[in-house]
């Protein structure tokens, strides 16, 4: 009998080969977030206490809504590289509204974050679709000026002495669960909604898969790719408010770095960095690995030097895997 795929009436492979290929593209990535959670769990006996995973849901959520946003524009075939100075100007900018001193009750503040987010993600996705510009340069362009407008804004000083109910977003917890978890699964359900059940959802997966036959198809294509860009800043601007929240201040050099974290986990996630293949679920597994190996790393006491050349090496993995699944 042939090595190929035996195919009954239907169509469904009856090769155990390609069933373990299937299984490992659907569930690979829960297994290695579990094997990274019994490591560590093993390795340290502070892991698995409810202190520790409440730290690392909160640490991950932040991370997981970026991821999220970043995966909109990445399943468009594109990339965002903004998001860590786009929630610091955010942050920056609400936080700034939201002082004990300022007149302003607390959902202005938020949602002045979510429109200075939004407004930088509508100006990178502009010059990406009406412009031509490459994602990589509109968005490395928006990086530096999100972080300049942050210094210039703030005057390079932190913004204190927030409001509680503010602060409470980053640091509060309902039933033991940190409020950062409780907003980063409600983004995740609305985002997994959006993608999977609208029309929108699907013309995102075609514009990152053949943008000239969506366009054939009546897509608007510059909108979407507009809109996905859009989508990333709106969600930006909520890390940075839930940042800004959990530090206590508005800090001028917040997010520094946290641009590399996103991409790490929708790549780790397994989004396809040429557009039209990806899920959330990947994403968000992403983000948790993420958050579980620098805080593990962190109770082993490896230097965070390591722990950046790691996550490096990680991307380099995940695109070398994505490239060898389309060989």
């Amino acid at each position: 009998m042939s090595n190929e795929a035996i195919l009954d009436a239907r169509g469904k492979s009856h090769n155990p080969t390609v069933h373990l290929k299937t299984a490992l593209q659907t569930f690979g990535i829960g297994i290695v977030f579990l094997l990274l959670c019994m490591f560590f769990s093993v390795s340290n006996e502070f892991f698995l206490t409810w202190n520790n995973l409440s730290n690392v849901l909160r640490q991950s959520s932040i991370n997981g809504i970026l991821a999220v946003g970043v995966t909109f524009v990445v399943l468009t075939g594109g990339i965002d590289l903004s998001v860590g100075s786009v929630m610091a100007l955010a942050g920056a900018v609400a936080g700034s509204l939201l002082t004990l001193a300022s007149p302003y009750p607390l959902p202005i503040g938020l949602v002045t974050g979510f429109l200075v987010g939004g407004a930088c993600g509508l100006l990178s996705g502009s010059l990406v679709a009406y412009l031509r510009l490459p994602s990589f340069v509109a968005t490395l362009g928006m990086l530096s000026m999100a972080r300049g407008l942050t210094l210039i804004y703030t005057d390079g000083r932190p913004i204190p002495n927030l409001m509680p109910s503010f602060k409470w977003i980053g640091g509060g917890s309902v039933a033991g669960v940190p409020v950062p978890a409780l907003i980063l699964f409600a983004v995740f359900a609305i985002a997994w909604i959006c993608l999977k059940h609208t029309p929108f959802g699907r013309y995102v997966h075609a514009v990152g898969g053949n943008e000239r036959a969506a366009r054939a198809s009546g897509v608007s294509t510059n909108v979407i790719k507009s809109a996905a860009y859009v989508v990333s800043g709106v969600l930006a601007g909520l890390g940075g408010l839930l940042l800004t929240a959990r530090t206590t201040a508005a800090l001028p050099q917040a997010g520094v770095g946290y641009e590399l974290d996103a991409i790490a986990a929708v790549v780790i996630g397994g989004t396809s960095l040429a557009g039209g293949r990806g899920t959330l679920v990947g994403s968000l597994f992403g983000a948790l690995i993420i958050g579980t190996l620098n805080n593990g790393m962190d109770l082993l006491g490896i230097s965070s030097n390591y722990q950046q050349f790691l996550k490096g090496a990680i991307i380099i993995l995940a695109v070398v895997v994505d490239r060898s699944r389309k060989a």
